[in-house]
């Protein structure tokens, strides 16, 4: 028997298979697949099919269940309600094609920031953290007494979208003012380093300049640590973690960028609040992938006892 994990990016797709029983002792097997680029969806679930027959040749043990990781906006029953990067996926059911191409497999569905949290608490041997990956957007998940909250059949837990300045902060993709992603995500710093300049900035020269300190790039960012600070701060004083871990490629890309968010979050402390540790990521970009495979495990789940590893 093998377990399938399913980490879904905006370019590209990444794939995890590991066997049970006789072949539990083997490496587990992984690839990594473009999107293409034209198609839309028909094109997307023909080259995943592909991905997946080709890991598994030659062929083994059947897939008994599979986990999978979408950065987009799910419905309580896994089918995608909307996923800007890959627009012609709204209304797809991919628990159901995936369902269809390998029968009898328990196929789960989740948020890839819910799992890439799940992956962390693993890791961290934690069983209540919250996690936030700051990259394009901003992701992450909370897990309590080691289950994914609010749960997959209560949809995702939008770190992102937590609220911190709605009165005068910046409008987000979403369409609302002071999301926590409208201040702190890289794309949202790249904005407000052209406001300051006045033309289009590139990621690297934010990090140069971030790197010499000097003043503009100090405002852009600091914006977005205290915008994050805030966040993590309210998260911690309703649903009191022991870790909360930062990660995401923009927060992992400048330097200090963690450091300065500790101790942000530490000028929010009250006397007699929750004191969590705040620290890097230990997953980095495998962080969803892993988490995919532990949904594929059971891991993580209400509804079920976890499987044996």
């Amino acid at each position: 028997m093998s377990r399938l994990g399913i980490d879904v990016g905006g370019t590209k797709v990444a794939l995890r298979l590991e066997r049970s029983g006789a072949a539990a002792g083997a490496r587990p097997q992984q690839t990594v697949f473009a999107w293409p680029r034209e198609g839309g969806v028909a094109a997307d679930m023909e080259a995943l099919a592909a991905g997946i027959a080709a890991l598994r040749r030659p062929p083994g043990d059947p897939v008994t269940a599979v986990g999978v990781a979408l950065p987009a906006a799910l419905a309580p029953d896994g089918s995608v309600l909307g996923w800007p990067n890959r627009p012609s996926w709204q209304g797809l059911d991919i628990g159901g094609k995936l369902a269809a191409w390998l029968p009898g497999a328990d196929v789960r569905v989740a948020d890839d920031g819910d799992l890439a949290a799940l992956a962390e608490a693993r890791v961290a041997g934690c069983r209540d953290l919250v996690h936030f990956g700051v990259g394009t957007g901003i992701g992450g998940g909370v897990i309590l007494d080691g289950v994914m909250r609010p749960g997959t059949a209560r949809g995702s837990c939008e770190v992102g979208h937590v609220i911190v300045d709605h009165r005068e902060g910046a409008l987000c993709d979403c369409g609302r003012r002071g999301c926590v992603q409208s201040l702190a995500s890289g794309r949202a710093a790249l904005r407000h380093a052209a406001r300051i300049l006045g033309r289009e900035v590139e990621f690297t020269e934010l990090r140069q300049a971030w790197t010499a300190r000097e003043a503009w790039a100090a405002e852009v960012v600091m914006t977005g640590v205290a915008a994050l600070s805030a966040a993590a701060m309210s998260l911690a004083e309703l649903v009191h973690p022991d870790v909360i871990t930062v990660g995401g490629g923009f927060a992992t890309s400048l330097p200090g960028y963690v450091e300065e968010v500790t101790h942000h979050f530490m000028t929010l402390h009250r006397p007699t609040g929750p004191t969590p540790c705040l620290r890097p990521a230990a997953q980095g970009a495998l962080s969803s992938l892993d988490g995919a495979v532990l949904l594929a495990r059971g891991v993580g789940l209400t509804d079920r006892a976890p499987q044996p590893n």
